[in-house]
């Protein structure tokens, strides 16, 4: 039987980056996802990789990007403002087509907030948070396992679509114990070569790595490349989970830890109503599509989420008017509880029955 292993969510996430290959990692150090920086500088040096604690975030995210350039497996990770510092190197790693990983574990905010769990990142990580017309792969666990499992599989998104991905979880994941099981990994086969990478050019023509483009219509012709790229993305790369969705008249959508109260209000039941949830695991491509088909065959939604409502949004746009979207947030590094869920699921339903 599978070993079973006592680890924080930061932890797990660290250790399924090196287990991934990642050698190279970069950080600065910020609450709640300090365990990182922490366990990437114990680790690094065992197993022959590179940890630095740079000097700001800005420092970070360019070192990732060097390191990306050459072909290596790089990661940094960060809690909401120290993302933010990094969002203009992030575009730059979009533009240049590099792959990396960059976690965010999220605080209360706005400003430096506090340390509770928030998901008040959510646009900043979906909608391309710095300049440009640019699209990360955004992976949200809800559980340490999947702390580590989403961290190899990061890894492996970045190369497949030369892309940037960003776990984003929340401070609660990042910072509770849970078991976990270690599943051996092994590259894909069918994962590109990396003949892009800046590797040295002797004996070789040069490879050039850029997301400068002066010249009229280039720019726009690596846009157009860039858009067709993250329609695959869209096309093939969509990942939910889905409870007792089938027979729900209402249906729960949250992420992360919200998920996880979920998961329990629909274990418990709700005065013999019928309630599933659905649980996205892809943030960015979003299950717009499932999502849409759902509402056609008439189920109603309340998104949960730790923000004033930014997911939400994204289920309005999938559900395009055929049921109704309800919403409830706690704000701040507030946790939502079971019962706060279940009266807002409860008003849900008497709201669906009288309309009926």
């Amino acid at each position: 039987m599978p070993e079973r292993i006592l680890m924080t969510g930061n932890e797990a996430m660290a250790e399924g980056a090196i287990r991934a290959g990642c050698r190279y990692y970069y950080g600065y150090p910020i609450t709640p996802q300090n365990e990182v920086p922490e366990y990437m500088s114990r680790r690094m040096p065992e197993i022959g990789g590179t940890f630095i604690q740079s000097e700001s975030e800005l420092a970070a995210i360019n070192m990732v990007l060097g390191s990306a350039a050459t072909g290596k497996r790089a990661m940094t990770s960060s809690s909401s403002p120290g993302v933010s510092l990094k969002m203009e190197g992030i575009s730059y790693i979009a533009g240049q087509q590099l792959p990396a990983v960059i976690a965010n574990v999220q605080r209360g905010g706005p400003g430096l907030g506090d340390i509770g769990a928030s998901q008040a990142d959510y646009f900043q990580a979906t909608k391309g948070g710095g300049h440009g017309d640019y699209r990360l792969i955004v992976l949200a666990p809800a559980s340490v396992q999947e702390m580590a499992d989403l961290a190899t599989l990061a890894f492996d998104l970045a190369d497949r679509y030369r892309n940037p991905v960003m776990i984003l979880a929340d401070a609660q994941i990042g910072q509770m114990m849970e078991p976990l099981v270690w599943k051996d990994y092994t590259p894909p086969a069918d994962l590109p070569a990396k003949d892009w990478a800046l590797t040295g050019a002797k004996g070789r023509a040069k490879n050039i790595i850029r997301s400068f483009f002066l010249y009229p219509g280039l720019l726009e012709k690596h846009n157009i490349a860039l858009q067709e790229k993250y329609r695959l993305i869209r096309e093939r790369e969509v990942r939910f989970e889905e409870t007792n969705v089938e027979d729900a008249d209402l249906v729960i959508i949250a992420y992360g830890s919200p998920a996880r109260v979920a998961k329990g209000l629909v274990k418990r039941g709700l005065d013999n109503a019928k309630i599933g949830l659905m649980r996205p695991i892809t943030l960015y491509p979003f299950p717009d599509k499932r999502i849409r088909e759902l509402a056609l065959a008439g189920k109603d939604f309340l998104v949960v989420e730790l923000s004033a409502g930014q997911m939400v949004e994204d289920v309005r746009l999938a559900v395009e008017g055929a049921s109704k979207v309800g919403f409830y947030g706690r704000l701040g590094g507030a946790m939502v509880t079971i019962d706060e869920m279940a009266q807002k699921a409860k008003d849900m339903l008497k709201s669906r029955r009288a309309s009926k």
